[in-house]
């Protein structure tokens, strides 16, 4: 318990160096509050990979983002951080993600095949900032995609990025630590970007942080 202790105190003062050397660089270097936090959203997403190897129980995991699920909230509320909050739109992206991290883990917990956490971790630390940078970034030919009745801001060019690195992740990840055949992990790969891709297409106001890991884990529980 000891070790487990300390690995989490570990975690609570890397994941505020991380947020103060972001800070830090928004600050000094003029960075724009879409790319600091995207910089932000992929390293402190990607840290928590280890997780399903190095906490037993879901209750260490839970203490680590109730506390960066307050001081995200709060610190939106009295306009700090604004490496993480100076954007142009309206999101609870920032402190949904702890609580992602969190659900993902305990739904992990309760199969404890790492990949029920890995894949939808990795999943939305990589494909949801590389759907925004390819949205923002391609402006010829590209535009907002809209469903019936249900208005988007989400782009042609960000959703066809998203459904290709999740399929790509994806296929990489189950190569690596199931032992499927080829033609099933081709099909699980597939329906994980479709899923995936519609969850992050369909969400708003940065819910999508919570929706893509939760709809991944329950495409593999139901296809597994």
């Amino acid at each position: 318990m000891d070790n487990v202790l300390l690995i989490s105190l570990g975690y609570l003062f890397g994941i505020s160096l991380l947020l103060i050397f972001n800070e830090v660089n928004y600050r000094w270097f003029k960075i724009k509050g879409e790319y600091s936090r995207k910089i932000a959203h992929v390293l402190a997403t990607l840290a928590t990979l280890p997780f399903p190897f190095l906490f037993s129980s879901h209750w260490y995991v839970f203490f680590l983002a109730a506390l960066f699920f307050v001081v995200l909230w709060s610190s939106q509320r009295i306009r700090q951080l604004n490496s993480i909050h100076d954007i142009a739109r309206n999101s609870y992206g920032s402190y949904l993600l702890p609580l992602a991290i969190y659900f993902t883990f305990l739904g992990y917990t309760f199969s404890g095949d790492p990949v029920m956490y890995i894949l939808p971790i990795t999943i939305l630390a990589i494909c949801d900032p590389v759907a925004a940078l390819a949205g923002m970034s391609v402006k010829k030919y590209n535009r907002t995609l809209s469903l019936p009745g249900i208005p988007t801001k989400k782009t042609v060019v960000g959703s066809f990025a998203f459904l290709c690195a999740s399929a790509i992740l994806s296929l990489i990840i189950l190569n690596w630590w199931s032992e499927w055949t080829l033609n099933k992990m081709v099909l699980m790969s597939i329906n994980i970007a479709i899923v995936s891709t519609l969850a992050e297409l369909l969400s708003w106001r940065g819910s999508d942080n919570l929706t893509i890991p939760l709809s991944v884990q329950l495409t593999v529980w139901i296809l597994i």
